[in-house]
Formats: C-alpha cells, sequence, structure tokens
C-alpha cells in the first residue's frame, strides 16, 4: 500500500489542475518565454527555477528522494522545459539546479522570499505552488516533522498563515487515508493495459505510461474544483493499486 500512498496525491492534484487549465486565464505560455536569454543565472532566478529549487528542497526534506520521485520531478522538468526556446538546454540546467538546492536545506528562507516577490500580485499562482509542495511532503505517505516545519517556513515567505498551511495539509492528509481496493492479479493487469505475459520492463513501461498521463503539471496548475480533485483521485488510486497488486505478485 506504500506505493499506492506515493503517487496518489502528486499525481491526482496536477492531473486535477491540467483539466481546469482552459479555464484559467493566470497560466505560463511559450509566447511568455519567447524573449528568454537562457543562461543557468537567469533561470535560476526565474519565477519556475525558484519553484524547481523550492521543490528540491521539499523532495529531500526527508533525507532521500526516491524512484517515483524522480520520476514525477523529472516530468515537472520536461513540462517547464518546454516553454522555453531551448528545451533541451532548459531541461539539463533545471536539473543542474534541482542537484544543487536539495543539498543547500540554509537559502531556504531567502529562496522563498525571492519566489514570493515574483508573484507578489498573483495570489492564485502561490497557492497553487504552495499546494504542489505540500502534495511533495506526503509522496511518501507521512508527513515528517522536518517536511511540517519547512512546509510552515515556504508558507510564511509565500504569504500564508499558520492557519491556512493547516488547512492545505489538513485537506491532501485526508486524500491519503481515502481506502483503496487492492485489485484482483487480473484486474491489475486491464488496468494497465498489458496481459500476464508481459515482462517486468513492460509492466515498469505501462505503469509509466500512465504516469506521464496523469502527471503532475505545474504548467496547467491554476483553476480547478473539487470534481476534477475526486475523479482524479479514484483512477490515480486504480492505477496504483493495479502497478502494486502486479509488484506483489512477481516479488518486483
Amino acid at each position: 500500500m506504500t506505493q499506492i500512498i506515493i503517487f496518489i496525491v502528486v499525481a491526482l492534484l496536477f492531473y486535477w489542475l491540467s483539466r481546469g487549465f482552459a479555464k484559467n486565464s493566470e497560466t505560463y505560455s511559450k509566447k511568455q518565454f519567447s524573449g528568454f536569454k537562457l543562461t543557468k543565472e537567469s533561470l535560476a532566478y526565474s519565477e519556475l527555477g525558484l519553484f524547481t529549487a523550492l521543490c528540491a528542497k521539499v523532495a529531500k526534506a526527508d533525507g532521500r528522494i526516491d524512484e517515483l520521485e524522480a520520476e514525477l520531478i523529472g516530468n515537472m522538468f520536461t513540462d517547464i522545459s518546454a516553454l522555453f526556446p531551448d528545451p533541451t538546454r532548459t531541461k539539463t540546467l533545471l536539473k543542474e539546479i534541482f542537484e544543487e538546492e536539495k543539498n543547500a536545506p540554509h537559502n531556504l528562507d531567502r529562496v522563498a522570499q525571492a519566489l514570493y516577490d515574483a508573484l507578489k500580485n498573483e495570489p492564485h499562482k502561490r497557492q497553487k505552488m504552495v499546494e504542489f509542495l505540500v502534495n511533495l511532503t506526503y509522496i511518501d505517505g507521512t508527513l515528517s516533522q522536518s517536511e511540517e516545519e519547512m512546509l510552515k517556513r515556504i508558507g510564511y515567505y509565500m504569504g500564508f498563515s499558520e492557519a491556512d498551511m493547516g488547512s492545505m495539509m489538513e485537506r491532501f492528509s485526508s486524500y491519503h487515508r481515502h481506502s483503496v481496493k487492492e485489485s484482483s492479479i487480473d484486474q491489475a493487469y486491464a488496468l494497465l493495459g498489458i496481459t500476464a505475459a508481459a515482462s517486468d520492463g513492460e509492466v515498469k513501461k505501462a505503469y509509466r505510461s500512465l504516469v506521464r498521463e496523469y502527471h503532475p503539471d505545474i504548467i496547467k496548475s491554476q483553476g480547478a474544483s473539487d470534481e476534477y480533485l475526486k475523479e482524479a483521485t479514484e483512477k490515480v488510486q486504480e492505477i496504483n493499486a493495479a502497478y502494486e497488486t502486479i509488484k506483489k505478485a512477481r516479488g518486483m
């Protein structure tokens, strides 16, 4: 069940958010970055670079970044870099920023304050970014004391009260408490669109394909409703339950 918990909250939020993309004008676009002079420094100090830095710190707050976290973050890099004229170079730089920032907790306050300054007049974006960070802390199914403290510090610098942060954390915690029924092995293979004859590699490939389909997309994170969230929760829970069932049966 641990792996089920791992993917649910992050993926469901961004599937939910991306479904509401067209309903809100506060979105990122390629046009916005068409004239961006790409250097590591300019990217690091852009709002998306600063957000990447916070993601790195939050992901490493519990001491490790697991395989699925890494894949989800990789998908986030792809989404962000697609906005820039040179996606390949942008993705490389984002990875470098992430690697540097994940081991630099000392500058958390400065990064969070800089992101607030960049988005001072865009509270909706700030809220969605903080919600994403809350999701990241629940990837392993628990909220550690260090993660909670980091979230509260980020929330403070991003303009949210302790009550606001408590409300966000409780909301996402409640999603984790939602029970998931274990799939039968036949149902599990069907949900992933494969058969029992599939190799372990093919199982993982099918799962990753679904991860990409429902993966977190911070670029499309504007506008959403509880209806989208409920729908995404159910779908992602089914996918993860199926994957866990297959892994357990195969000893993967």
